[in-house]
């Protein structure tokens, strides 16, 4: 359930009221370096959600990526969110994900995990705050 709710979003995870200063997930991925372990406010659109429960999402800004957790998986977000541009507030990180793991969140994601050769570099966000605009 959101803990707040306005005429525009309902508000998942804690409360966060100035969603002005949000960057694009291309411009902090491209700027990785100063982003790495820091908090992050980012709008970009939600292309993937758990099925089962809403605990994780993939947030898509043209070619770039970044797979949403729930910090101390606290909240979750409704699992029809997909295709809403949102805006969502954590810290931000960059990995190699191991070829096992990359196929195991394919899986989970409903994707083919078969397409998947290799590591993979994984941008994460372990989010405090999610906005999701009312339709």
């Amino acid at each position: 359930d959101p803990v707040l709710e306005t005429d525009e979003v309902e508000i998942f995870g804690s409360e966060w009221s100035d969603w002005s200063q949000a960057k694009s997930l291309r411009s902090i991925v491209e700027n990785q370096q100063e982003y790495v372990d820091q908090e992050v406010l980012i709008k970009a659109e939600v292309a993937e959600v758990c099925a089962k429960k809403g605990c994780f999402f993939v947030a898509n800004d043209g070619s770039y990526s970044a797979r949403i957790t729930f910090k101390d998986y606290s909240f979750f977000i409704p699992t029809d969110s997909k295709g809403n541009t949102v805006t969502f507030k954590g810290v931000f990180n960059a990995k190699e994900l191991s070829e096992e793991k990359a196929k195991h969140y394919a899986e989970d994601a409903g994707d083919d995990p078969d397409k998947i050769e290799g590591p993979e570099k994984e941008y994460s966000i372990v989010a405090t705050s999610v906005a999701i605009p009312k339709e």
